[in-house]
């Protein structure tokens, strides 16, 4: 296969475990651009294994920060984002040929396939989606954005039919702690802009966004793993409003 007039940029910490099923699904890609932030696992011995790839070091900057770096760095026009835990499947990537070529729209708005305890979503589950490829002149992040970064697009989107597969979920104790680091930022997002604790909210939150998860967006078609995803993302709706209050107070004790 010729190579992909596309830059894929990557930014990573410790992805050992799952990087190189990363890069292997991008290798027909012009250039691969990882910016790394201080990986003591194998991440720089994959990553240089790989021809298209160039990595690097930048001390953290956080998420939106971080990934706008690594985009400045892409010389391609079009450009894909993943994270170093996520694989491209084959079909998106002849969909990202395909809008290349025909070059008529700005982005795909592309599923995640979330891999929870290594194993795949029902087919019928309710995927969240995000845009990852776009035309590069197109897109920039919201640095105000601590955690959960988007890009946000100048131009025409459509969503994508193949998915982006996520393993970085591998253990109910790797996903708590990812909840636990996310909704510290969430919460000091949130009070930076001025949001204030309402107790109406952190009562209702938690039962709410279980019956989203869980029922709406079908996770219960998933067996005992989709009620256990559904009380984990539950109990992070429930602490990022937790920790909202949290600040607010030690704001009035000081």
């Amino acid at each position: 296969m010729s190579e992909i007039p596309c830059s894929v940029y990557i930014v990573t910490l410790n992805c050992g475990a799952w990087l190189e099923q990363t890069l292997k699904s991008v290798q027909h890609f012009d250039e691969v651009i990882i910016l790394d932030s201080g990986s003591t696992d194998h991440t720089y011995a994959i990553a240089q294994q790989f021809e298209n790839v160039k990595i690097s070091h930048q001390d953290w900057q956080g998420y939106a920060g971080q990934k706008s770096l690594a985009l400045a760095k892409c010389r391609n026009a079009w450009v894909l984002n993943l994270d170093g835990d996520e694989v491209l499947s084959e079909g998106l990537k002849q969909e990202i040929m395909d809008v290349i070529q025909q070059d008529k729209i700005d982005a795909l708005i592309t599923p995640i396939n979330d891999v929870f305890l290594g194993v795949l979503n029902s087919k019928h589950t309710k995927k969240h989606a995000k845009v990852r490829f776009f035309r590069k002149s197109k897109g920039h992040y919201d640095l105000a954005n601590k955690v959960h970064e988007n890009v946000m697009v100048d131009g025409e989107s459509r969503r994508a039919e193949h998915d982006i597969y996520h393993y970085g979920e591998s253990s109910i104790f790797v996903k708590v702690e990812k909840n636990n680091q996310y909704s510290n930022l969430k919460a000091a997002e949130k009070f930076q802009k001025g949001k204030t604790p309402s107790l109406a909210k952190l009562i209702v939150v938690m039962p709410l966004t279980f019956i989203k998860s869980y029922f709406i967006r079908r996770s219960f078609l998933n067996g005992w793993r989709g009620f256990v995803n559904s009380m984990v993302n539950a109990f992070y709706a429930f602490l990022k409003e937790a920790k909202l209050f949290e600040k607010s107070m030690n704001k009035n004790n000081k």
